[in-house]
């Protein structure tokens, strides 16, 4: 406020000069950060808080992880990567006599941990019991496999294992149904619309579409996102337009999803950016399902901007540790609604091949 009073009473000459030297002033100072690790994190710390919110959300995910290894709720991301790193163990070609021993007993304390969560997920458990129970009928012995195995059977005494949810051949895989073409065309049906009917969007689509999403590909089977949905056309425009890049249309929007990136469900911080990978892949085949439902929608920006991260964690009730990834505008098209032609770059522009 001060700054715009003070603006206002000098020549926009005189602003512009300043504007100037502070950029010089700046771009010197990068360029001397940039020249080394030290240094850069020395920049980060004293002349720029970019990275402050995502270094604390980092620390605090980091407990909020091992809190829920020992508690918990509907579902454990370690006991999800761990049975995961099973499956590929029992895949491997050719499958080696004796793996996983440097892991077994920590998955085994998160599947007891899961066994003992009154809301825990059952078609994750009975996944998670039905590779273990695989994995012990394959393995060798040797003292750490052999104790987890009696742990194993004395934690499912009482459990009935319909062995389904295991591995299996590529050959039985369904018929590819869809060709090129088809695949095509509803790659170049699928725009960003902007201008939407103001007619209300069924739940009951949006959870289909959720449903396709969920059969993305992520790493380590972890799904760190969830899809916050706002079918409310006032709340929608109202949390639309938080973001940048919505001026103009939010008001228009009639159902909005916000993509939602958890960083607890890693366990080290190599691994803080696949909540924008995860949450991508998911996004990407929610868009195509819906356009398959007669439903259009358009993929918004979410820049790291410290008072919108502040108010959207407000509105979400978001904890510290989960970052909006994008927002999604979905609704029924208007015909006559222009779409942006966005020429995108040929495949010989986009391939970079290696020798």
């Amino acid at each position: 406020m001060l700054i715009r009073m003070i603006k206002s009473f000098l020549p926009p000459r005189f602003v512009q000069l300043i504007k100037s030297l502070l950029t010089r002033l700046k771009l010197l100072t990068v360029r001397i950060c940039a020249s080394n690790g030290f240094l850069a994190s020395v920049y980060y710390s004293f002349f720029s808080r970019q990275f402050y919110r995502e270094h604390k959300a980092m620390l605090l995910a980091l407990l909020e992880f091992s809190r829920r290894v020992k508690r918990p709720r509907k579902s454990s991301a370690r006991l999800r990567r761990n049975i995961h790193r099973l499956e590929k163990g029992l895949i491997m070609r050719p499958r080696r006599p004796v793996f996983a021993e440097a892991y077994i007993s920590e998955t085994l304390d998160a599947y007891k941990a899961a066994l003992g969560s009154e809301s825990f997920c059952t078609q994750e458990l009975s996944w998670a019991t039905d590779v273990l129970a695989q994995y012990f009928a394959v393995v060798n012995d040797n003292p750490v496999i052999a104790k987890a195995r009696q742990e194993f059977s004395r934690l499912t005494a009482q459990i009935k294992m319909n062995g389904e949810a295991v591995p299996y051949a590529h050959q039985m895989l369904p018929e590819n149904p869809v060709s090129y073409d088809a695949l095509h065309a509803l790659f170049r049906r699928r725009r960003s619309v902007r201008w939407f009917k103001q007619t209300a969007v069924a739940p009951e689509l949006v959870q289909q579409a959720v449903a396709a999403a969920s059969l993305a590909p992520t790493a380590c089977n972890r799904q760190p996102y969830q899809f916050y949905v706002i079918n409310n056309a006032q709340k929608a425009a109202e949390v639309a337009k938080y973001a940048m890049g919505t001026v103009g249309f939010a008001d228009n929007i009639p159902c909005l999803v916000v993509v939602v990136g958890d960083l607890s469900a890693y366990e080290a911080e190599r691994d803080r950016h696949v909540i924008y990978i995860d949450a991508a892949l998911a996004s990407m085949q929610l868009m195509l399902a819906l356009e398959t439902l007669g439903l259009q929608s358009c993929p918004i920006n979410w820049p790291d901007v410290e008072i919108l991260e502040r108010k959207m964690a407000d509105t979400l009730n978001l904890a510290y540790w989960q970052r909006p990834v994008m927002l999604l505008a979905i609704g029924y098209a208007q015909p006559s609604g222009g779409i942006a032609y966005s020429q995108k770059k040929h495949a010989d522009m986009l391939i970079k091949e290696i020798d």
